[in-house]
């Protein structure tokens, strides 16, 4: 199954998240069975990622969208963690400060995106005000309803200058909510997570889903595709999003730039220097995983 296909959103298509079932895992039984997919592509991001960020050519922007426990945190430490933090930035957006708030409202996220050779993973987004600003009514319709456009022309700058863009939903059903909020507070360790905010959100669910699923038909793409990705299943939810973004890479043709010295004088200088010091032919050091 190719998972950039049967997860993506089909632009023009109109989406219906009651119908997709949030707890499928493809042919997986359990996350055990899944485990040698997930490290397989695991390394693939590691790979992937060293090129882009040697190759310095483009970029990549992972937005992650989804309901309160839906588990971007969680997306984020599993393909964060296959790359290296040299070449990756992770950015949370919160309640606009004062300055943003004072700027249109894709100022603040502009200056988050990625520069050529980095991957920049956005924890929500500038679906925020296309979300909750008009399940909250905090702006008038006529003003978050011409924002899809909006998004729609800042995503196309910035593919226009070298940009990759991927949009994951992360769609989980209410009860797995519940479980999760049940988990923080049964767990000290996750109490830190805990906020009113999560269970006051709670009664918005129906109105949350309509919004959803009008961001995710008005603004899917060809140049900035949605994902919506079953989420009920932690582990499927990392494999699956590892593996749209590695195919999504694998697809770039990306190479490794040509050497900026002349290899064969390097090797002559380190053959000199070996003989000269009188030591045998250095080895690397092995390193411990």
């Amino acid at each position: 199954m190719n998972y950039s296909k049967q997860f993506c959103v089909k632009p023009g298509s109109e989406v219906d998240l009651g119908k997709v079932d949030a707890g499928f895992t493809d042919k997986h039984e359990s996350h055990e069975h899944a485990l040698p997919e997930i490290e397989t592509y695991t390394q693939k991001l590691h790979d992937l990622q060293y090129l882009m960020y040697a190759e310095d050519k483009r970029s990549l922007l992972i937005c992650l969208q989804g309901r309160d426990a839906a588990g971007k945190d969680g997306t984020i430490n599993h393909v964060l963690g296959a790359m290296n933090p040299q070449g990756c930035a992770v950015t949370g957006f919160k309640v606009p400060s004062k300055e943003e708030a004072a700027h249109d409202f894709l100022w603040r996220y502009h200056q988050h995106t990625p520069a050529k050779g980095q991957v920049a993973i956005f924890n929500r987004s500038h679906y925020e005000d296309v979300l909750v600003v008009r399940v909250h009514d905090l702006v008038p319709k006529a003003v978050w309803s011409r924002r899809y456009a909006q998004i729609n022309d800042f995503e196309k700058t910035l593919v226009d200058n070298g940009t990759h863009i991927l949009k994951f939903y992360l769609h989980i059903d209410p009860h797995e909510q519940l479980a999760r909020f049940r988990q923080r507070i049964d767990d000290p360790a996750r109490h830190w997570k805990i906020s009113d905010g999560d269970y006051a959100e709670r009664p918005f669910w129906d109105a949350y889903t309509e919004a959803f699923e009008d961001a995710l038909s008005k603004t899917s793409t060809e140049h900035a595709p949605w994902f919506v990705i079953p989420s009920n299943h932690k582990w499927f939810r990392n494999l699956a999003i590892s593996r749209i973004v590695a195919e999504t890479l694998e697809s770039l043709g990306m190479k490794f730039p040509e050497p900026t010295v002349d290899i064969d004088q390097i090797k002559q200088k380190y053959h000199a220097i070996v003989e000269q010091e009188g030591g045998g032919d250095a080895q690397p050091v092995k390193e411990h995983k």
